[in-house]
């Protein structure tokens, strides 16, 4: 199977990896809701939630995972439904595009 990302080298590999990330968002997206049922939430809490580092490391890790998965995703199914190579190429590159600027987004916002 071909790659999608080039990191991996191994199609098998990204698809493990992208259901890992997937992981990776299920469990930030219970913690989030966790925190909202469990928390008398104030500015104050979230803020200080938020801002731990532990959070931070978590935050940074499900954006990675969402800008990973997200890629692979798009990759997938513009490979498979988009038949002009040249069309293909431009709708990669507007995805590559906004995946890196949700990516350097992500990072300024919890950084």
């Amino acid at each position: 199977m071909k790659s999608a990302t080039g990191l991996t080298g191994s199609g098998s590999r990204d698809w493990i990896l992208q259901r890992i990330s997937a992981v990776v968002l299920a469990v930030y997206s219970v913690v989030m809701v966790g925190f909202f049922l469990f928390n008398d939430v104030t500015f104050e809490a979230w803020q200080g939630f938020m801002l731990s580092l532990p959070m931070k490391l978590f935050s940074l890790v499900a954006v990675l995972s969402l800008v990973f998965h997200a890629w692979v995703g798009m990759w997938t199914v513009l490979t498979d439904y988009v038949k002009s190579s040249g069309l293909r190429l431009v709708i990669q590159s507007l995805v590559i595009i906004a995946v890196l600027v949700y990516l350097f987004w992500g990072v300024m916002i919890f950084w």
